[in-house]
């Protein structure tokens, strides 16, 4: 695995509800921060209080081989009741980019949720410079930390929306 090839992660379930509470659910950027990832709390900037393109948020994040962190992602696609994107760091050379994806499915919802490496300067980029020769363990082990995460948030999603579904 090579930084250069903007390895990607994605991980999707089927939910019992509707596209649109689906869409009610990825959007609200602190859902993470309730399934146990490293996102630890978020809040939108500038003013902005929903997924629109140029929205801007603020996330802390925890990891316990990285240490601390916080980033200032904004929304650079929004395909409303869809498909949404953020970036971290600049659009032209993201660090990363995440997103969101909803999809009728019969009487429910799977929902998806990718990240991509970019080539942007962080410190994973400049972790690997430092040791080139373990790019690929380096490379591999965030990738598993996000597929842990992401999983994370879809294991939540299932059990809030199962939940819903037993009350009906």
């Amino acid at each position: 695995m090579r930084l250069r090839d903007n390895p990607t992660v994605e991980v999707a379930t089927r939910l019992p509800c509707s596209v649109d509470r689906a869409w009610e659910l990825v959007t609200d950027i602190e859902l993470p921060t309730r399934a146990g990832g490293e996102l630890e709390k978020a809040h939108w900037l500038d003013g902005a209080d929903g997924v629109v393109v140029g929205a801007r948020f603020r996330g802390y994040n925890a990891n316990s081989s990285i240490g601390k962190w916080h980033t200032d992602p904004e929304v650079v696609e929004v395909e409303d009741g869809r498909r949404w994107v953020w970036c971290v760091g600049h659009a032209d050379d993201p660090v990363t980019l995440w997103g969101f994806e909803v999809d009728a499915d019969g009487d429910g919802a799977v929902v998806r949720q990718w990240a991509k490496l970019g080539g942007g300067r962080s410190p994973l980029t400049d972790l690997i410079a430092r040791h080139p020769d373990a790019e690929g363990v380096i490379l591999a082990q965030r990738m598993a930390d996000w597929h842990v995460g992401m999983t994370a948030n879809l294991e939540y999603l299932e059990r809030v929306t199962a939940g819903e579904s037993r009350e009906e």
